[in-house]
Order: C-alpha cells, then sequence, then structure tokens
C-alpha cells in the first residue's frame, strides 16, 4: 500500500508540472465532470488526503476557501505544507492498523479501508484529468505503475 501512495504522489508532481504549460485561466476553466476545472481538482486530491489522514489520527480537517487557490503554485505549496506531514504518517503504516475503526458520525471506516479509498480516490481524479489534457490537445501525464523504480 505504501509504493502505490508513493506512486500517486510521483504521478501528482509530474501533474503539477504539465499545469504550468498553461495559464492560470486555462487551469481554472469550466470542463465537464469532476470538480469542473483542473487546477480545483487537484486542490481537492490534496485536500481530501489531508482530512482524511487528519480523521485517522485525530486531528483537524482543513476549513480552506477554494476560490482562494488561484494558480498551480498556491495548490503546490499546500500539497508542500501538508506532505512531510501525511508522508510520515503513511510511512510509519503497518498491518496493526488495518482493522482499526475510526467513526465519524454514525459511520464506522476502518483504518485500512480509509487508505485504500485515499489511492482509489486520486487514480480516479487522475483519470479526469487526462481527459481534459486530451481536450487541450496535450499528452497527459502517464499513469504507468512500470518503470517508477517502486516495487
Amino acid at each position: 500500500m505504501k509504493n502505490l501512495f508513493l506512486y500517486n504522489w510521483m504521478v501528482r508532481e509530474d501533474w503539477f508540472n504539465w499545469c504550468k504549460q498553461f495559464s492560470n485561466e486555462q487551469l481554472l476553466a469550466e470542463r465537464k465532470g469532476g470538480l469542473g476545472n483542473i487546477l480545483h481538482t487537484l486542490l481537492h486530491i490534496i485536500v481530501v488526503e489531508h482530512d482524511w489522514i487528519q480523521d485517522l489520527k485525530g486531528g483537524r480537517v482543513a476549513e480552506l476557501i477554494v476560490s482562494d487557490y488561484r494558480t498551480i503554485e498556491d495548490v503546490i505549496e499546500l500539497h508542500h505544507k501538508w506532505h512531510d506531514e501525511i508522508k510520515e504518517f503513511v510511512m510509519g503504516w503497518h498491518e496493526d492498523l488495518d482493522k482499526i475503526e475510526l467513526i465519524l458520525d454514525e459511520d464506522r471506516y476502518t483504518y485500512g479501508e480509509v487508505l485504500k479509498h485515499l489511492i482509489v480516490h486520486e487514480v480516479h481524479h487522475i483519470g479526469q484529468l487526462s481527459i481534459w489534457a486530451r481536450d487541450l490537445g496535450k499528452a497527459p501525464v502517464t499513469a504507468n505503475y512500470i518503470r517508477k523504480g517502486l516495487q
């Protein structure tokens, strides 16, 4: 599971770099599906990851105003602000944590279920970004796990 997080983070960095070829207007342009634009989809991926990890750690979820994030640099900065803490939690993962229950309101989740959700959630949105990349006439970032140096 740790390698899938490492994979997602590598691909996320590639998307950040990919976005730098476009203007803020292009990154915020309304698109069909998902969260409606490229920039806020990347922001959403970061915030969801952060908030679920905070739930698992008993921390505070983010209270952000999406419209405050107008550039790819804003989104990258937020990613870097939270990433070390998230990475420390994920890399410290061990099987004993899989079955611990998280109770939010009346819903129950296992910690393992939450981490697997985070992996799949990012992959889902990366697929949306790939479609939007083609709409812009550009090749998307590769989703290939092979040749990433992960086992």
